[in-house]
């Protein structure tokens, strides 16, 4: 562990020196990708300071303990290493969970898709419990929740809501979302009490930053059109919704949220840039699940992920084996518990890899 924590101390000194250099100052995504890594590492440089600390502490208890002839001091010495030890335990795994490889991704915004699946009306009032569930989670957390397009389904919910999140490790929380959701109840529209089955699929992108990814405006089609959805006077007077085509992929990213036709142009751009950018990271994260046993689906959308069962009030998350029996607060937006979960077995995992733990 200290040979570990002296290769930390040697990049963070590095770091510090780098990002005051004004070539790398020059270069935005050099800038920011190391000030992000000196944000981690100063973390990591001070949890080591109190660890070799501790490991002094420790020795000199001991020490004391062996050739001490006072009986006071000696008890005071079995006093101060039961508490030094306990901290060391407890800071040690902190320092083995903050030197699991970080997903570079984790730090940015995301965009979330999210589409009705099988099941007709009830899937699309599902998506829009889903979209509820999210906002209110991501308000709560103090994160900012903004519409980019919506297709409402014609018994309320949505057909397809996409919306961008933005706020402190919004990827890192939310990654783990992405895949097949699962609701199980008697509908509305249900007259003989039946219980059906209906799904949404669930995308969580990290939102591509200019310089991640760049788009060659003349490959890509600019239609103009009326919104359809709320929005007062302007709606189906003016042509300010955009939708915009990336011809070598097919790719296609709209936005009719706003009234102005320039803002719609830039939020249709970003979900393009983050579709884009999904593509590479698809290939990425299959790559990496040959690697590695990942909770975050790569895109597959037939990845059953949970399931949300309304006559036995639980919440089942499939890839952990997690079943909750708190559905009213977790549809209502309290699902820190799965994440946190998620998360565990996801660190769990990745410590076994490195070796850390048996």
């Amino acid at each position: 562990m200290i040979e570990k924590l002296e290769i930390v101390q040697q990049r963070f000194n590095e770091v510090s020196d780098l990002i005051i250099q004004p070539e790398v100052i020059a270069d935005q995504k050099k800038y920011i990708q190391l000030n992000k890594e000196y944000k981690d590492l100063s973390l990591l440089v001070l949890k080591g300071e109190k660890y070799l600390t501790l490991i002094s502490n420790i020795k000199e208890a001991e020490a004391m303990i062996k050739d001490e002839n006072d009986s006071e001091m000696i008890e005071m010495a079995k006093i101060q290493l039961d508490e030094s030890n306990a901290q060391f335990l407890k800071l040690e795994d902190e320092i083995k969970l903050l030197l699991i490889p970080k997903d570079p991704e984790d730090g940015k915004n995301i965009v979330i898709e999210i589409r009705a699946g099988t099941g007709g009306d009830e899937a699309s009032i599902f998506a829009g419990d889903l979209y509820r569930m999210y906002s209110k989670y991501c308000q709560d957390k103090g994160w900012s929740v903004s519409l980019v397009d919506a297709n409402e389904g014609t018994a309320g919910g949505f057909k397809e809501i996409i919306f961008e999140v933005s706020g402190e490790e919004v990827y890192a929380t939310m990654k783990y979302e992405s895949g097949v959701h699962r609701v199980q109840r008697v509908p509305q529209t249900e007259t003989q009490g039946r219980v059906h089955t209906s799904a949404a699929t669930v995308m969580v992108l990290p939102e591509a930053e200019e310089f991640d990814i760049e788009i060659n405006m003349s490959d890509v089609r600019i239609d103009y059109f009326c919104s359809s959805g709320p929005g007062g006077q302007s709606v189906n007077t003016t042509y300010s919704a955009v939708r915009l085509t990336h011809e070598p992929t097919g790719i296609v990213a709209q936005c009719q949220d706003q009234k102005s036709q320039h803002k719609n142009k830039e939020k249709a751009l970003k979900v393009l840039r983050s579709r884009l950018y999904e593509l590479e990271l698809n290939k990425k994260l299959e790559d990496d699940a040959e690697k590695r046993n990942s909770l975050v689906s790569s895109g597959d959308r037939s990845a059953k992920i949970r399931t949300y069962n309304y006559p036995q009030g639980r919440v089942t998350d499939h890839r952990i084996g997690l079943t909750l029996y708190d559905l009213q607060n977790i549809i209502n937006g309290d699902i820190q518990k799965l994440i946190d979960e998620l998360k565990l077995y996801q660190n769990t995992q990745q410590l076994k890899e490195a070796g850390e733990i048996l």
